[in-house]
């Protein structure tokens, strides 16, 4: 079979027509090249058996995490699904019944202090980027606030934002489009500002963020500047932007918002995915047992 072609036309057709996210493209990209590059030579045809001892490689030999393990055997599902309905190949899936454990993985979020040093802290942005605190200031906020993706931050532009800096749309993973409220009136105010000046500059259709050369911001800048921040701010752990996305929804369910409309907020196309964020996180619990106190009850008594 020719397996390259068909990978090739896989990812053109994950582009196009599924419209999926560079970072699911990349990822794609690599977990077919390994499955490419782990194929016996000369491979005519592609077996249930085959892909069960691709399977014990990547457990026993190579000991993948069993994330990594389903991600790829998801990736291959997709692609040979692809090529039976082209007739190109039979899925070699079908009839096989796998049975793999679902990690258990908390999130990894800020506590509100953390939180709370990152946005409060004053720092000193890099000379050349001193044009770019305020709006980044900005992006943090938004980010810790509702919980958006850093890839689909800098897809924001300025028609993007209503006119009172009350919403913003969202242009999610596979172009699910929704909406999310900014709630703080503060942070209204100063989008409506940052949309205004953007508009003035270079138009309704221009980047909300943009990097030094005016042009779009890239999600690697926003994770540059964002680790440069919390270091000013004084956190010794490294943040991600997705340490931000998970700050949002575990703080909103700690305040007692409803899981669905949380789900609703970050784009979960499934309940399932955000329901992760309904454990106790470690801040609530230690809140939680102070305010118990069963050795200071018992002293009382």
């Amino acid at each position: 079979m020719q397996l390259r072609a068909d990978i090739e036309a896989f990812l053109r057709f994950c582009r196009i027509e599924r419209q999926l996210s560079e970072n699911t493209l990349l990822a794609y990209t690599g977990d077919l090249g390994d499955f490419r590059q782990w194929l016996p030579p000369a491979t005519e045809a592609i077996s249930t058996d085959l892909l069960k001892s691709y399977l014990e490689h990547m457990v026993a030999e190579r000991k993948l995490s069993v994330a990594s393990v389903r991600r790829r055997l998801a990736c291959l599902r997709g692609f040979f699904r692809r090529l039976a309905e082209l007739k190109r190949a039979d899925d070699p899936f079908v009839g096989w019944r796998l049975k793999l454990p679902r990690g258990k993985r908390l999130p990894r979020a800020l506590s509100r202090a953390e939180a709370t040093a990152l946005l409060s802290a004053p720092w000193r942005p890099h000379e050349a980027e001193d044009q770019l605190s305020a709006p980044l200031r900005i992006a943090l906020r938004i980010m810790v606030s509702t919980g958006v993706r850093v890839g689909e931050l800098c897809k924001l532009r300025v028609e993007d934002i209503s006119p009172d800096g009350a919403s913003l749309r969202i242009h999610g993973k596979g172009s699910r489009d929704r909406i999310a409220y900014i709630a703080d009136a503060g942070l209204g105010a100063e989008l409506r500002r940052l949309v205004d000046a953007r508009r003035a500059a270079a138009g309704a259709g221009a980047p909300l963020f943009v990097n030094r050369h005016g042009l779009c911001i890239r999600p690697q800048s926003i994770r540059l500047r964002l680790r440069r921040a919390a270091g000013a701010a004084g956190l010794t752990r490294r943040v991600t932007p997705h340490m931000l996305r998970h700050t949002a929804a575990t703080l909103l369910i700690e305040t007692g918002v409803d899981i669905r409309i949380v789900q609703r907020l970050l784009g979960h196309s499934s309940i399932a995915t955000t329901e992760i964020y309904t454990h106790v996180s470690d801040e609530a619990l230690r809140a939680t047992l102070e305010r118990a106190n069963v050795l200071g009850h018992l002293r009382a008594e």
